[in-house]
């Protein structure tokens, strides 16, 4: 009786407990994504009420009355207008498809190659795949700001300022991380797998392809959402890799929005921000389930 009593009483203490993580973290979620809203909001409005009422829906207040208040909600937001001149500033699709190609192009490139890369470096056990391993986690440590420079400059000599050309770069960079995590799903696959397929008579990029990179999907997945939302966003290493004069990404043409003296569209900046992340907003919408099956995949070895 005991025992069943402690039993109730940690149960409802672990009810209770739930009740104020919720809580908390319901909290939490609505002041990560009230900044995401705020931009959203603004992006209807006038450039004039942007600062002027940041928080606001209408110039009037509720207290004065219903028709005042949507008097002063007409006032301040301006419809589609901040988008169409946006679009028109920034000429928002050919930067579009330029940060589209440059991102499937890459994530295609490091899901290829690095699953690859990190199935020889488990298989192979030589003092170089373990050199290789090596400096691809010495690559996640080292600063960006440390070998940017010399990037640009290579990049340039080797005619690598175009958007087929910054894809290889990505590559280099992107390699570390996805590695690191096809490596410990790797590691969980097992060997007699693979032996079976060498016994059916396949060589090994055919076991690649029909037996190992399958069983790697929830990897290669949760490698693309991450790998996706970086080069999607990046500003630093595309401008400076490409010739922005001729490529431009959507951060890179957002950006342009700032006019001489500091004068800022403010208006049309934040609508470019929100059809900025809605692309990989939705794909993440799409594949989140993905990415801690892939992570927790990738830590259990059979």
């Amino acid at each position: 009786m005991a025992k069943n009593k402690e039993q109730q009483v940690s149960t409802v203490r672990q009810a209770k407990h739930g009740w104020v993580l919720s809580i908390i973290f319901g909290i939490l979620s609505v002041v990560w994504i009230l900044p995401i809203l705020i931009v959203i909001l603004n992006s209807f409005k006038r450039k004039a009420f942007i600062f002027r009422y940041p928080f606001g829906i209408s110039s009037a207040k509720l207290s004065d009355g219903w028709d005042a208040f949507t008097a002063g909600m007409k006032q301040i937001f301006c419809g589609l207008q901040n988008y169409t001149n946006g679009l028109r500033q920034t000429n928002f699709w050919d930067c579009f498809g330029n940060s589209l190609f440059i991102t499937v192009g890459s994530v295609l490139l490091i899901i290829l190659c690095c699953s690859m890369c990190a199935w020889y470096i488990v298989r192979v056990k030589t003092k170089g795949t373990k050199i290789m391993y090596t400096l691809c986690l010495f690559s996640m440590i080292v600063p960006f700001q440390m070998v940017m420079f010399t990037l640009s400059k290579f990049a340039n000599m080797l005619h690598l300022s175009n958007p087929l050309g910054i894809i290889i770069v990505y590559l280099g960079f992107g390699a570390g991380l996805a590695v690191f995590m096809f490596t410990g799903f790797v590691k969980s696959i097992s060997l007699e797998i693979e032996e079976a397929a060498m016994i059916d008579g396949c060589t090994p990029l055919q076991t690649y392809f029909r037996v190992v990179f399958p069983i790697l999907r929830p990897t290669a997945v949760t490698v693309a959402i991450l790998e996706a939302m970086w080069v999607w966003n990046d500003y630093l290493l595309p401008s400076l890799v490409l010739n922005i004069n001729r490529y431009k990404t959507i951060p890179i043409a957002i950006q342009y929005l700032k006019q001489s003296h500091g004068m800022i569209d403010w208006g049309a900046m934040m609508a470019m921000l929100v059809l900025a992340i809605l692309p990989i907003v939705i794909f993440y919408i799409f594949c989140q389930k993905y990415i801690i099956e892939g992570v927790l995949a990738g830590a259990v070895k059979g």
